[in-house]
């Protein structure tokens, strides 16, 4: 048997991270969970298995550079080396772009850019400084095309695209180290539910939606090599980016609707809803967020329901 790797996730106690979380204890893997909420981290970590299965946590915001510093300082103290960090951290945001306030804007882009840069520049070094080690970026699709309401998201993945592109680039000959990119259309996790909305309604998954598990296989599967370094999770994906390249006049007369019809159909709001951008809401996190692969929310009794906007 091998020596047990350490990984730490980033946004772990939800979502993909969980997900993630959850193979790497499944598989022998010393965990180390990283999300704002230390009341949650805490739960999650006993559902692991605590201590006894090698599991530890550390509260942090990606936008700290110190907090950052802190956790995988942490990880190295509890299980000797890291090895893997997978970062999921990103929150949603619903709205025109001349809706949006500048503030949520800039909270978008520190997360998604100033995170991930934090976290390269104090994982790597401990990656080189113990032998090797990668770093698996969660991004979207969302972040090589554009859809109308969520502009403040898609340019906030774009650019995190185009940080770890660079990345991967300024790695390329270190052969100590390892960048991934990962890149899921619509997933079931409470994101939907979580969202910030300044729109007239809170939004739902897009289908097709592939299950939190199934993203979570490609992202280890990544940290092993064994993924390009970039590599697309959802069967429309292909799809969405050849239409949004190849035939933008077609693309963008039917963006439009299919936004009213398919995302934005969510409960109606009359004032703005600011998610969990700013503050984490624990009380709606988990793997799932009860979405079926058609865009349905189940309901308590398990049922599958359209999510409509209420009159």
């Amino acid at each position: 048997m091998g020596v047990a790797r350490s990984v730490m996730v980033v946004g772990g106690t939800s979502g993909i991270g969980l997900a993630v979380a959850r193979r790497c204890v499944e598989r022998g893997d010393r965990v180390t969970l990283v999300a704002r909420d230390e009341a949650r981290l805490a739960r999650v970590a006993t559902d692991l298995g605590g201590r006894d299965a090698g599991v530890a946590y550390r509260a942090a915001d990606v936008v700290d550079r110190e907090a950052v510093t802190g956790a995988v300082e942490h990880a190295l103290e509890r299980h000797g080396r890291l090895d893997t960090v997978v970062t999921t951290a990103q929150a949603m945001v619903y709205g025109r772009v001349e809706e949006v306030p500048a503030a949520a804007l800039s909270r978008m882009h520190e997360v998604a850019v100033v995170g991930t840069s934090h976290l390269a520049g104090v994982a790597l070094p401990a990656f080189r400084a113990h032998g090797s080690g990668s770093l698996v970026v969660v991004g979207s699709l969302l972040s090589q095309i554009a859809v109308p309401a969520m502009g403040a998201y898609c340019a906030a993945k774009a650019a995190q695209h185009a940080l770890v592109r660079t990345l991967q680039q300024e790695v390329r000959d270190d052969p100590r180290v390892r960048v991934a990119l990962v890149l899921p259309g619509a997933v079931d996790t409470p994101i939907y539910q979580q969202a910030a909305s300044y729109a007239a309604s809170a939004g739902s998954a897009p289908p097709p939606v592939v299950g939190a598990d199934r993203v979570a296989a490609v992202c280890l599967a990544a940290a092993e090599g064994r993924t390009r370094p970039v590599v697309h999770v959802g069967v429309a994906n292909r799809a969405a980016v050849l239409g949004y390249r190849w035939a933008p006049w077609l693309y963008d007369r039917l963006a439009g609707p299919l936004v009213d019809r398919v995302v934005l159909r969510g409960p109606t709001l009359t004032e703005p809803q600011p998610g969990n951008l700013y503050e984490p809401h624990p009380a709606q996190e988990g793997i799932s967020g009860g979405w079926t692969t058609w865009g349905r929310l189940r309901d308590r009794r398990g049922r599958a329901r359209w999510r409509r906007r209420e009159p």
